[in-house]
């Protein structure tokens, strides 16, 4: 397996534009999808007027259930699809990808993740509310929508429908390859590190670790979309609570820090003596990584928040706002400090310095718990395993809706099947190939699905202009049921 993945990261690195689009972890190139997420989500933001600033509180009344109407459609309410989606980017990228885009490209690199989370907002919003526009209602129940939907269906209405029905396709296939490398064998490489430093059985048997979480993860994937939203309505609220209770431990140790901390942060990202590039070569980390971690510009949410019961979809994409935010600007943000305030991200030791070259970080992020409390390694290696869970759990129903894209509603079990095994088979990976090659399978979503955003921005403003008439007048708060 890994001279397969080691094949495949080589016949890529070996494209003549492979390092004009994606660029390479270690380069201080500037990646055309970089630049393309970056163009994307500050285009968005001036077009929506900056809907992920001043939509926020309504936005949140919307997920306690007020504006919740007779005319809704849907099978699972909209704090569900936000929980299921926030289960999918709230996980090891939270605690991996922040500790290893600074270990490479120093603390500015926390500077441009929060960067990516402001814009990464406007950018989910638009890509949600397409989904939910232009979501399909299968005969089994289902609901289809996502990047596949929107791309092959709202291009076909702007006279592109080769195009859209391309792009949707070349899509999915990256959705699959991504819920398979970034949403399942990345989380259980990082976690099994965790737990291979806690429970020395899993040294000589990782498999075993690799056994229990498929079987876990099988009972709840089997169910669809359903369970899963039961499951990470009930854990997600739990999981952040819990690993944001850890991170103030440690921020309270080093409270006088804490400014000195964001001084740092805020200079090194304007700086030329970054660690990997100067102030390139910080933001291309922020991105990537933050990217790697919310999700935004990915197209993939919008298949969690599709089923969603709602009757405006502009409703569903203001919920959403709140995804990237919790997820990069309030835990990334957290877990920078402190990575940063420790030092751990400087390496120093063997342990840390074979961690940061083999681009585990969540053991950085271990350690750095570590040096404040000894036993908080353990907690986190739970709160870890809990994340690994949550986003698998999530980013199976990802794959499997793409796959039923391409193959059909009958084949669905067989792509349940592959990503059970490939949990197994995660356990005997080499971290460092995955981490990279799950890199190149999220970025090259974002090609297809950014420029789908932008051909169709301006329905989505239309659509927001009208909402926000309707809500100025009054008629939302009207036809609202008051339970």
């Amino acid at each position: 397996m890994n001279e397969i993945i080691q094949g495949i990261n080589t016949f890529f690195e070996n494209i003549l534009f492979f390092d004009i689009f994606f660029g390479t972890v270690e380069d201080s190139s500037f990646p055309f999808v970089v630049a393309w997420l970056i163009a994307g989500g500050v285009f968005l933001t001036f077009k929506m007027g900056f809907v992920n600033l001043r939509m926020l509180r309504h936005s949140f009344n919307i997920v306690r259930g007020k504006y919740h109407t007779k005319d809704d459609k849907g099978i699972i309410s909209p704090f569900q699809s936000l929980a299921t989606a926030l289960s999918a980017t709230v996980g090891i990228g939270n605690i991996a990808a922040v500790s290893i885009a600074i270990s490479l490209g120093g603390a500015g690199a926390a500077f441009w993740m929060i960067m990516a989370g402001f814009l990464g907002m406007t950018l989910k919003f638009t890509e949600v509310t397409l989904s939910v526009k232009y979501r399909e209602f299968l005969p089994d129940g289902t609901i289809m929508g996502g990047g596949m939907e929107y791309l092959s269906r709202g291009l076909a209405d702007k006279g592109m429908e080769k195009t859209g029905k391309t792009m949707a396709m070349v899509f999915a296939f990256f959705m699959i390859l991504g819920a398979i490398g970034a949403g399942n064998t990345f989380q259980v490489s990082q976690s099994l590190t965790i737990m291979q430093g806690q429970i020395s059985f899993f040294n000589d048997y990782p498999w075993v670790f690799g056994l229990i979480l498929a079987m876990i993860t099988g009972l709840v994937i089997i169910g669809g979309i359903k369970r899963i939203a039961h499951v990470a309505e009930a854990i997600v609220p739990f999981m952040v609570i819990f690993y944001l209770a850890m991170v103030f431990w440690v921020l309270g140790t080093y409270f006088t820090a804490i400014p000195d901390a964001f001084a740092l942060i805020f200079r090194e990202a304007f700086t030329p003596t970054a660690v990997a590039g100067g102030i390139f070569g910080a933001m291309v980390q922020g991105f990537q990584r933050a990217v790697f971690s919310n999700e935004a510009g990915l197209g993939s949410a919008g298949i969690a928040h599709a089923p969603a019961r709602v009757k405006y979809p502009i409703r569903q994409g203001l919920v959403s706002l709140y995804e990237p935010f919790i997820d990069t600007v309030v835990v990334c943000t957290m877990t920078a400090l402190v990575v940063i305030l420790t030092g751990t991200y400087l390496g120093g030791t063997e342990a840390l310095d074979a961690a940061i070259a083999a681009k585990q970080g969540a053991v950085i992020t271990s350690t750095a718990f570590g040096t404040v409390v000894s036993w908080f390694p353990t907690v986190l290696g739970f709160a870890i395993f809990m994340f690994a869970f949550s986003t698998m759990i999530s980013w199976s129903y990802y794959g499997e809706r793409a796959w039923v894209y391409l193959f059909g509603i009958k084949s669905s079990i067989i792509f349940k099947l592959i990503f059970l095994a490939f949990i197994v088979i995660a356990t005997v990976v080499d971290t460092g190939l995955m981490v990279d090659f799950s890199s190149i399978l999220f970025l090259a979503l974002a090609v297809p699905n950014i420029f789908g955003l932008m051909i169709m921005s301006g329905d989505v403003r239309r659509m927001l202009t009208e909402y926000l008439a309707k809500l100025k007048s009054g008629e939302l708060d009207a036809e609202a049921i008051r339970d």
